[in-house]
Order: structure tokens, then C-alpha cells, then sequence
């Protein structure tokens, strides 16, 4: 009778609850269904996962896409986003995809496709090697940091260069007499106009300052007479931009500036015009649409990648620019570091 009761409960001996312990491979299978172990059918379906990390790309993807439609009202932030604009899909993709991975969600993954391609297609063909040989002229622009630590071995660099013609911003008053005496023995010629400069193997002719709203010289421009005929060269830097809490980013003066540095341009009567400066603004910023509409960049038309210039120690950003108006890029690069926080950037040029 004690074994038919025994049968009957089902019991093991005495004390036993009737319960039998979990299996260690029933414990591993557990774990498999769970975190990072977890298979692609679980929850839902890999169609049915991953829906927020899905929306977050094809936020990015407009974003990127339809950056001109980000108002300017409001602290600027259109022109802040289309200053970095190249790194918005290059920042949010990997950390998205990694996110896609570990929800192991095939509609996310797809998703990522979109900032993907609206990338490409805005800024593939800055990837690739435009750059070709030749040109009759080469020119170079540099801002070479008012508080620079060598402004002679700055300068001494920017020699060897091989640039024919050369502008500089950002000319401290007690540094001139020492990029004069440095640039001297390469460049017969040179201007000086307020804070910024130019030296050429050249003749200059008509050299006077350019007006861009500032109340102090900041802008000149020059004839430049070449053996192929005369090009007119402007030299700017723009006024600075900073980006503060309380109030955006700061770009309204720099946006007037460049506004009646557009103007000047487009009145000037010589039809070969070349821009040397920092404007403080790439070229995807609509705020300087008054001088981009009108010139080509160097870097886009006839240059390999995206060119940036600032900060030197960690280029995220192409603020300086070379760019012309009825003339032929053929090369356009940036020069070795000196002791400036910009990047000297240059471009051979076809004059005729």
C-alpha cells in the first residue's frame, strides 16, 4: 500500500516536493530568448521591431534631404545645420544601425538605407577625385590667426607654396611688417587694406577696400594683371559666428556682410572674377546664397572630398573658400598645417 501511495503522488522519496529542477539545457534555452541572444522571430516578428529606431532614420533622412526648409527664425539653426550638414548622417547612422542590430530588426536596417542614399546623393561627388592638371595660375588664401605664435614660419610656408597669388586674413596691425619682410622675396607685389591682404607675382592695379557692412576694412579688391589677361581677386573674411544658448546661432551680421559682398561682385566689371577668404560658411549655407549663387567653389568643381579647413587640429568644416566667377578650376587641395587654427587652402585655375 506505502508503493501504490508512492506511484500514485508521483513522489521520489521521502521529502520530495514532486517538483523535478530545471534541466541546465532548458536554462540555456531560456537564456537564448532573451537580450542579446535573443532569435530574429521573437517579439512580434524582425518586421515588427525596431519601429522607433525605423522613424529616428527617416528623420535624419528628411532632415538631410530638406535641410533648406529648417527656419532661420529661430537662432539660425537652418544655416548652423547646413554649416555640418555632411556629418548629420555620418554621426546618427552607426550608433542607429548598432541599435538595429541588437533589436535585430530588419525594418530598421532598411529604414537606414534612406539617410544613406539622401547622403550620397548630396555629397557623393565630393568623394570622389575631380582634380586634373594644368592651369595657368595657382592661388592660395589663408587665415592666418591674429594671435598666430610664428607668423614668420607661417608665412615662410605659405611661400613655398608654389600659390602665384596669395590672401591672407586675420593680419594683426603689429604682424604685417613681418609677413611683408617674409613674402617679400617670392611676391614682387602686395596689398594691405585693414585686416587682410594680398601678394602677388603679378602686377596689381586698383587695389581698394570692399564695403561689407562691418564699419572697419575687412574685404579688398584687386585687379590682378596676368600674362592671360586681367582677373579681378577679392580677398574677404566675413565676421565670425558662434553658437550661445540664449541666443542661437550668432550669424546676422556675417549673413549682412556677405549679402553686400554679393553685390560688389556682381557689379564688378571684369567678367574673371576669384574670391579668397574666410566666410566663415560652407557652401551649403543658404545665408551666403548672394556669393555662392553667383561662383563656383574650387573644392566641389575640380577637388577629392570635402576640403575641410577648421579648426586645423580636427577639420569638421570647409569655412574657408576659393571661389570663381567665368573661370576653369582645374585642382583645388589644402596646404600642411601651420601655426593658425584654419587649414591655407589652394587652387590652380585656367585663365583663358
Amino acid at each position: 500500500m506505502v508503493q501504490a501511495d508512492m506511484a500514485e503522488t508521483g513522489s521520489g522519496g521521502p521529502g520530495d516536493s514532486g517538483e523535478r529542477p530545471p534541466r541546465p539545457e532548458g536554462r540555456f534555452r531560456r537564456l537564448r530568448t532573451v537580450g542579446p541572444f535573443r532569435p530574429w522571430r521573437a517579439e512580434g516578428g524582425l518586421w515588427r521591431r525596431g519601429i522607433v529606431i525605423a522613424v529616428l532614420a527617416g528623420a535624419v533622412a528628411l532632415l538631410t534631404a530638406l535641410h533648406a526648409h529648417v527656419p532661420n527664425r529661430i537662432g539660425n539653426l537652418g544655416s548652423l545645420s547646413e554649416t555640418f550638414l555632411p556629418w548629420l548622417p555620418i554621426l546618427a547612422v552607426p550608433p542607429l544601425l548598432l541599435a538595429a542590430l541588437w533589436r535585430r530588426s530588419a525594418t530598421a536596417l532598411l529604414a537606414l538605407l534612406l539617410p544613406v542614399v539622401v547622403w550620397l546623393n548630396l555629397f557623393g561627388g565630393l568623394v570622389t577625385d575631380k582634380s586634373g592638371s594644368g592651369g595657368d595660375i595657382t592661388v592660395a588664401t589663408h587665415n592666418v590667426n591674429a594671435g598666430n605664435p610664428d607668423p614668420a614660419g607661417t608665412a615662410v610656408d605659405l611661400a613655398e607654396s608654389g600659390a602665384d597669388v596669395l590672401a591672407l586674413q586675420e593680419l594683426a596691425q603689429g604682424q604685417v611688417a613681418t609677413y611683408r619682410a617674409a613674402l617679400g622675396k617670392t611676391y614682387k607685389y602686395h596689398a594691405v587694406q585693414g585686416t587682410v591682404g594680398l601678394w602677388s607675382k603679378y602686377p596689381l592695379k586698383g587695389v581698394a577696400p570692399v564695403d561689407i557692412r562691418m564699419g572697419w576694412t575687412r574685404a579688398m579688391r584687386s585687379t590682378v594683371t596676368t600674362p592671360q589677361g586681367d582677373i579681378a581677386v577679392y580677398v574677404a573674411h566675413m565676421p565670425s559666428v558662434r553658437v550661445k544658448m540664449h541666443a542661437g546661432f550668432t550669424a546676422n551680421e556675417r549673413d549682412k556682410s556677405a549679402d553686400a559682398l554679393g553685390d560688389a561682385i556682381a557689379l564688378d566689371e571684369v567678367g574673371k572674377v576669384v574670391l579668397l577668404g574666410d566666410l566663415n560658411g560652407t557652401m551649403n549655407d543658404r545665408a551666403l546664397r548672394a556669393v555662392t549663387s553667383q561662383m563656383r567653389s574650387t573644392q566641389g568643381a575640380a577637388g577629392h572630398g570635402f576640403g575641410f579647413s577648421w579648426p586645423a587640429s580636427f577639420p569638421m568644416a570647409r569655412i574657408d573658400q576659393i571661389m570663381v566667377k567665368g573661370l576653369e578650376p582645374v585642382r583645388s587641395w589644402t596646404l600642411p598645417r601651420t601655426g593658425s587654427d584654419h587649414l591655407p587652402i589652394a587652387a590652380s585655375i585656367k585663365l583663358g
